[in-house]
């Protein structure tokens, strides 16, 4: 019974793994998309409306893309971490779902299932047992 559980939470582990390993590329994906568009946004400032617009694009238009592709790359490389039953991966997944709470619905949704997954008994011993 108890190899049961753990095969079912090993098929969970790697849904959760799978899952941010997808929105790791998409996260990088769209980091490199507002990269552009902001970048782009700065060419349609009119001439003498002043430096604080184009400070404030050149600031968020490096900044959020930054964060973006940080956050993604660590859902990348512990999604990663997860399919080979890393212990580290799953420190790392946990902080980053835990992050990831905070981006209302999908972020929540995702947060709250790897959370789930990477909490329960059986994933701890699937951890320990590598």
């Amino acid at each position: 019974m108890e190899e049961m559980k753990g095969l079912k939470m090993k098929k969970h582990v790697t849904v959760v793994g799978a899952i941010h390993i997808g929105f790791g590329i998409l996260g990088l994906i769209g980091a490199l998309a507002v990269f552009f568009v902001l970048h782009f946004a700065r060419g349609f400032i009119p001439p003498g409306e002043g430096e604080i617009p184009i400070i404030v694009l050149k600031f968020v238009g490096i900044s959020l893309p930054l964060l973006i592709g940080f956050m993604s790359t660590l859902g990348l490389v512990g999604g990663i971490g997860l399919l080979s039953c890393q212990s580290w991966a799953r420190y790392l997944i946990i902080v980053v779902a835990a992050l990831g709470c905070l981006n209302i619905p999908i972020g929540t949704l995702k947060g709250v299932y790897s959370l789930w997954v990477l909490l329960q008994d059986e994933t701890i011993q699937l951890f320990e047992r590598k």
